[in-house]
């Protein structure tokens, strides 16, 4: 699989399971029982993830002060979970 269509693989995952994957990749890592290549294949693709979640979570913080404009004008508000 090509680097592109590995990016692409992972965006289609749910954010909670890239954000699961780099949890294990951090676990393995601090294990520290892998050997030089395998440790630095795990580091790459951890800076992948890392940067794929980053710029999800920008997305979906664009989208939600989008959402919040009044007026024309964008009012940030901070999240608050409705009291039911």
């Amino acid at each position: 699989m090509t680097k592109a269509k590995s990016e692409k693989a992972e965006k289609a995952e749910p954010f909670e399971k890239s954000l699961a994957a780099l949890e294990e990749l951090v676990r393995e890592l601090e294990a520290g029982d892998k050997g030089l290549e395998e440790s630095l294949a795990l580091f790459e693709r951890g800076v992948t993830l890392s940067k794929d979640l980053t710029a999800r979570l920008e997305e979906a913080k664009t989208k939600v002060e989008a959402l919040s404009a009044e007026e024309g004008r964008l009012v940030k508000k901070p999240f608050a979970p409705r009291e039911d």
